[in-house]
């Protein structure tokens, strides 16, 4: 319905512009004007004549201002959310507490305090926590692991492994990373 008022309204334009034009023209003695049925002709011819062509150009070019629109401000919104602007030690802290990660498989709390240790990374702790809220890790897959290698290298049994787990001097994993791992050993 939109569309066919858009169409009406556009040949109605036509018709009045084409006709002020017409008016125009007559009145600076211009023997040349284009009428206003000559420029309904033209207007005709240019969009096949039917109807339908005549709407979806209209749509293509709202189409096309919007899709310009729009993407502009989603693409800033998303460069703001995955690209914020930290420093390179934050950086440097996310790198480091990625690879505890994903090698030692360690606990959210243990890499925290590898961070910030003096014998560890000797970062400042809104570092350390940068690195933590924004590692991608699995914290009970960790805990799992670690419980695996103390059953497979200390023979340890599965209470032994959940106090080691928890443990402030061991893996430092929370009571349900604990648990989920002990549930999934083999």
């Amino acid at each position: 319905m939109i569309k066919k008022w858009f169409a009406a309204g556009t040949v109605g334009l036509a018709l009045t512009l084409g006709a002020c034009g017409s008016d125009t023209a007559e009145d600076n003695g211009e023997s040349e004007a284009t009428t206003a049925s000559e420029q309904m002709d033209e207007t005709a011819e240019e969009g096949s004549g039917t109807i339908e062509e005549t709407e979806e150009e209209p749509e293509e070019e709202e189409a096309t201002e919007e899709e310009t629109e729009e993407p502009v401000e989603e693409e800033a919104v998303e460069e703001e959310a995955a690209e914020p602007e930290v420093s390179t030690e934050f950086q440097s802290a996310l790198t480091q507490a990625k690879s505890y990660s994903d090698t030692m498989h360690m606990s959210k709390a243990g890499i925290f305090e590898q961070l910030t240790s003096e014998y560890g990374g000797q970062f400042p702790e809104d570092a350390a926590q940068y690195a933590i809220d924004n590692v991608d890790a699995d914290w009970k897959a960790n805990a799992l692991e670690s419980a695996k290698t103390y059953q497979e290298s200390m023979s340890m049994s599965k209470e032994a492994i959940r106090d080691q787990l928890t443990s402030e001097y061991g893996g430092q994993f929370t009571q349900e990373e604990a648990d989920y791992a002990i549930e999934n050993l083999e």
